[in-house]
């Protein structure tokens, strides 16, 4: 008489293993970012060019229209609105990879630990969201100084008179001339503001998108858990959403980083401001609390195209290639 086998008992070292064979590697992870973030620089580096040449000194514009057009007349699209845009796509492999893949990776093991605890998967806090969001901006946002300086570069170089001009052939040449000439630490010049901006940018971007998708998924305005139209209109809507939210919280270090970068300097060498801090008591104390979101309507016409392009782009990539999402 044969035996009847009894079924294999899961055990919690079992459970663990066949989970971490479930996990999507970190590497991937920041490939996907970054190949996200190249697809939306490819649409919107034009904003981004239109933005330095209008915020640096040279020749002054009525108004984003007339940078548009005279930035065309001047160079073209090629050299004109997408001057710089090595330097762009440089920027998503150094930040953009690392601020969406930690994310996207520290949001999967946090499921798979649920799981593996017995709890729903997606039983994550939103503050628990916003902390990897300020952990993936920051890491990325520092990693990626040096391209953002080279884009800030190369994209305003057209702007300055011929004898000026620093004629980078390209984003290489552009970062290396830039440790030669001026020192490797240069290459960092601005991080804190920088890095600041970016990790509570991340925070809000990030962490918002997820809380709001999660919620939108649950209400069936979009179908059956946001499968509507392949996702793309849930998407849509947290994306827009999460851009508002983090226009709002990252335009005072905008206004703050822009007056510490154009303050004056007397003749004694004395500048206006002494630090960030000093900057941003002196503004609030000298034009009220909304000097901090001076700016805000054009800051978010550059800001949502991105984060709407880039998230969706990662969330929709990253299923079609592991099955999983990425937010």
């Amino acid at each position: 008489m044969p035996t009847k086998q009894l079924p294999l008992i899961a055990t919690p070292a079992n459970d663990k293993a066949k989970l971490a064979s479930t996990s999507t590697p970190l590497t991937h992870r920041l490939v996907f970012g970054a190949l996200s973030g190249m697809g939306a620089a490819t649409f919107c580096h034009p904003l981004d060019v239109i933005r330095v040449q209008m915020q640096t000194d040279g020749v002054a514009y009525k108004n984003t229209f007339d940078a548009a057009t005279n930035i065309y007349h001047r160079a073209g699209i090629v050299e004109g609105l997408y001057a710089g845009v090595s330097a762009a796509y440089l920027r998503q492999w150094m930040y953009g990879s690392f601020r969406i893949g930690i994310y996207a990776y520290l949001l999967e093991q946090t499921q798979l630990q649920n799981v593996a605890n017995g709890k729903n998967k997606n039983d994550i806090s939103f503050g628990q969201k916003l902390a990897m969001g300020c952990c993936s901006g920051g890491i990325g946002s520092f990693i990626g100084t040096p391209s953002e300086l080279a884009l800030v570069r190369m994209s305003g170089d057209n702007k300055l008179p011929p004898a000026e001009r620093r004629n980078y052939s390209n984003v290489i040449d552009c970062i290396t001339r830039i440790g030669k000439e001026e020192g490797i630490t240069k290459l960092w010049r601005g991080a804190k503001p920088t890095v600041l901006r970016a990790t509570l940018l991340s925070s809000a971007q990030l962490g918002v998108t997820s809380e709001i998708k999660g919620h939108l998924a649950k209400s069936g305005w979009f179908g059956p858990n946001g499968a509507y139209f392949y996702g793309l209109p849930m998407m849509f809507c947290s994306t827009l959403c999460s851009s508002f939210v983090a226009n709002i919280v990252a335009n005072p270090f905008d206004v703050m980083k822009s007056r510490l970068q154009s303050m004056p300097v007397d003749a004694s060498g004395k500048a206006m401001y002494s630090s960030m801090g000093d900057c941003f008591v002196k503004s609030v104390k000298s034009e009220g609390i909304l000097v901090l979101w001076r700016g805000f309507t054009p800051a978010f016409v550059k800001l949502a195209p991105y984060t709407i392009i880039s998230l969706t782009l990662a969330d929709k990539l990253t299923r079609a290639i592991t099955g999983k999402d990425a937010l």
